[in-house]
């Protein structure tokens, strides 16, 4: 689903930032340091909805298999209403991209925040099919990876924007390979897929980094700046999101 959802979020220019030899731009600082709190707040919205919907739903396994879960869990798990919380968030995306220059900041923030709940929803799934210490494991190698690689395209002086057009285009493939897999159900194509995603992502959490870096000296209002802010937290956010995917995918312990 999310590897859908980063290909509407309008992207800032790529390429490396200018900065004068040995001065510290605090106002660059203060503006990475807002993208990265609204990331920050994304993820912990998505986080406390999904535990919050996994305890409403109820889930009762007997070993590894799931035999019952609540009402709560019936409807949002497998009843039609699943589709709703699968493409909800993707129509938000749609929704954020188109109307980001229309949209006012708190329209914007609420309208994130909005998306990571209905993420943190459609993501309380991985609960059912992964043990909890092991999403709690992979959530943390996601995190030391994603802080090492954005430092990484913050700090470094090579220009990544070939780079990144490269990776979106691997990105698209990796979109056709996974639908194809939904009809072949091979579960060697899908751990090949799982090691391209989390390559493919992790180029992007560098290339994104610098991007947003960039979009800082093009200057602009205080409104247009807040805007590019949460703009640039929602593509970290689907770096960061889709990485975690990948990576469960690769070493999450499934529970059947």
């Amino acid at each position: 689903m999310s590897d859908y959802d980063r290909f509407t979020t309008a992207r800032p220019g790529a390429g490396v930032a200018r900065s004068g030899t040995g001065a510290i731009d605090q106002g660059l600082r203060a503006y990475m340091l807002g993208v990265y709190n609204y990331m920050t707040l994304g993820l912990g919205v998505t986080g406390l909805v999904s535990l919050g919907a996994i305890m409403l739903a109820q889930p009762v396994f007997v070993g590894r298999h799931l035999v019952s879960v609540s009402s709560f869990g019936q409807a949002i798990y497998f009843s039609p209403l699943r589709w709703v919380v699968i493409f909800a968030p993707l129509l938000i995306v749609f929704g954020l991209s188109a109307g980001r220059d229309r949209m006012s900041v708190s329209a914007a923030r609420l309208t994130f925040l909005a998306f990571a709940a209905l993420m943190g929803l459609s993501m309380s799934t991985v609960f059912l099919v992964y043990t909890g210490a092991s999403i709690a494991n992979v959530f943390f190698i996601t995190a030391a990876s994603f802080a090492a690689l954005s430092l990484y395209g913050y700090t470094t002086r090579r220009d990544l924007s070939a780079m990144g057009s490269f990776l979106i285009m691997g990105v698209f493939g990796l979109i056709i390979a996974s639908l194809v897999n939904m009809f072949l159900h091979s579960t060697g194509l899908q751990w090949a897929l799982s090691i391209l995603g989390v390559g493919i992502f992790a180029g992007l959490t560098a290339y994104d980094t610098q991007a947003i870096k960039s979009s800082y000296y093009a200057g602009g209002a205080w409104e247009v700046a807040e805007k590019k802010s949460i703009f640039g937290a929602l593509t970290l956010y689907l770096d960061f999101i889709n990485m975690f995917q990948f990576l469960l995918m690769l070493f999450g312990d499934r529970r059947n």
